[in-house]
């Protein structure tokens, strides 16, 4: 009876292994779920890093600009002098008193934003930036080894110019998508950039960045007296004079 009693009370081999079976398939499921979790973690800090890293850019980008000069380039072509600023769909040229790529020891910067396409993976939005020494830097192309990628993976890149409506001129405001200093005799009043770069692992989303600057010095005008004669950017009302 004793031994009868013990065998109704011990596990048998078959009701062993459906018990490792059950917790080798919980213990799998654990491991699955911390896997998933720490997966989308990280998902998740990488997206914040690169949202951060984006703003930071837009911010920069801002900045530098809002500090455009209306630089004038004095020439002895029968064009005459007219401003360092080109302006085009997909590429900006302009001379800002901010440097983003290093703290030079002084003068203003010459600075190219531009996008260089690339293959199925997206091209970049590149910036160039070197010192205003010689008069015919804007005549110049920028210096590959002087380029500074911002942003990767973009899709596109267009970057529009806003013209202030003038009677006298006949001309209507509104945004252009280029702008010629030379014709126009100014900067435009605003220069808005909207980049679309593709988001997640195979790109299959695009995420629009706009960046949008106020100029607040547009015009150039010259300024004479009885001892000197200067040049001087017209400001906009509540906004600093820069003197050149």
């Amino acid at each position: 009876m004793k031994r009868r009693k013990a065998k109704r009370e011990g596990f048998t081999f078959v009701e062993v292994m459906i018990t490792l079976t059950i917790l080798g398939f919980i213990l799998v499921m654990i491991s699955g779920t911390l896997r998933l979790g720490i997966s989308s973690w990280e998902r998740g800090e990488s997206t914040r890093d690169e949202y951060q890293k984006v703003r930071i850019i837009s911010q920069l980008i801002s900045q530098q600009i809002k500090s455009a000069v209306p630089y004038k380039i004095k020439t002895e072509q029968a064009e005459g002098n007219y401003l360092a600023f080109e302006g085009k769909a997909q590429r900006v040229k302009f001379v800002s008193t901010l440097p983003i790529k290093g703290r030079h020891s002084g003068g203003w910067v010459y600075a190219t934003y531009e996008f260089k396409e690339g293959g199925s993976e997206g091209g970049e939005l590149v910036l160039y930036e070197q010192r205003v020494l010689n008069k015919n830097f804007f005549e110049e192309d920028p210096q590959e080894e002087s380029a500074v990628p911002l942003l990767k993976r973009v899709s596109s890149v267009r970057i529009e110019y806003y013209r202030e409506e003038d009677s006298e001129k006949n001309q209507t405001g509104g945004w252009v998508e280029e702008w010629n200093a030379k014709e126009e005799k100014e900067l435009p009043r605003m220069v808005r950039m909207t980049i679309l770069q593709k988001k997640g692992e195979k790109g299959e989303k695009e995420l629009p960045i706009t960046v949008a600057a106020f100029l607040p010095a547009y015009q150039f005008e010259e300024v004479r007296t009885g001892v000197t004669r200067g040049t001087i950017p017209t400001r906009a009302p509540g906004t600093r004079t820069l003197m050149r």
